[in-house]
């Protein structure tokens, strides 16, 4: 399944819910270089002017699929951030078959099992912004996604502001709701055999990504964690340390060339 050994690794990468996936990944496309072919694919919810009125992680999920089967594509690795996290996640959980690697980037939800009293609390705040107006509802959604005392804002700031951005609170709260009732099968990802890699910033709000992570560090058989020092959610390592995370990409996809024991590791 996995090729000859000199044949490119192929990749789709999804973007979160704020920068388009061009705009999110093209450091990281440049950094991984030679050997890969990677598709950078935008996220479901901003195919129209609105949010499907039936979308949910699914939307994500088949979107996926025709992206992949478009290229002709049996297999791929699959790269998630923020809501293209937890959309990675329900592919990974539906189509296990379909995948090389899993490589999460602080997915912004990761099911409804396991939760800590600290994690809920934080998921009531989330769905209290669902009545503020799209600037304030921006503001206090970063704030929430951050280490208390973390000063962050929008990869986008100042002056005119690119058309797209107008979609994204529409698009937030799409996927806040679709969180609300969506089956992630916990049973489902722990049969998942293929390598899956977590990176996570260390200023990111620990109630929130860090507790996932370690909720996910217990469902995979083959997991890696790898914490950036000084980054966080709306400053992630895939945009300001492209470098890095692709070495790491490259030896999560050339583990798959090589079988190995299930790990489980911290960096």
């Amino acid at each position: 399944m996995n090729g000859e050994s000199n044949s490119p690794h192929r990749a789709v990468l999804l973007p979160g819910s704020v920068l388009p996936a061009a705009l999110a990944y093209g450091a990281l496309v440049e950094a991984l270089g030679d050997g890969v072919e990677a598709l950078v694919k935008d996220l479901e919810v901003y195919a129209g002017p609105t949010p499907p009125p039936d979308y949910s992680l699914d939307t994500e999920v088949d979107g996926v699929l025709r992206e992949a089967e478009a290229h002709g594509w049996d297999t791929f690795h699959l790269v998630g951030y923020s809501g293209g996290g937890a959309s990675a996640l329900a592919f990974a959980a539906k189509h296990h078959a379909r995948l090389e690697s899993l490589a999460l980037l602080e997915p912004a939800w990761a099911g409804s099992w396991g939760w800590s009293p600290a994690h809920r609390a934080l998921w009531e705040r989330y769905r209290e912004l669902d009545v503020l107006p799209p600037a304030e509802f921006m503001a206090e959604f970063v704030k929430l996604g951050v280490r208390p005392g973390v000063t962050a804002g929008l990869p986008v700031r100042g002056g005119d502001q690119p058309p797209w951005m107008a979609l994204r609170p529409a698009g937030i709260r799409a996927f806040i709701r679709t969180f609300e009732t969506y089956d992630l099968d916990r049973d489902a990802l722990a049969r998942f055999d293929r390598p899956v890699y977590f990176a996570l910033g260390a200023l990111s709000n620990p109630d929130d990504y860090g507790e996932i992570a370690e909720r996910l560090a217990g469902v995979f058989p083959d997991f890696r964690l790898e914490v950036f020092a000084g980054r966080h959610h709306f400053d992630p390592p895939h945009r300001v340390e492209p470098e890095r995370v692709a070495a790491s990409l490259r030896a999560l996809w050339d583990r798959t060339r090589t079988p190995v024991q299930g790990s489980r590791s911290v960096g």
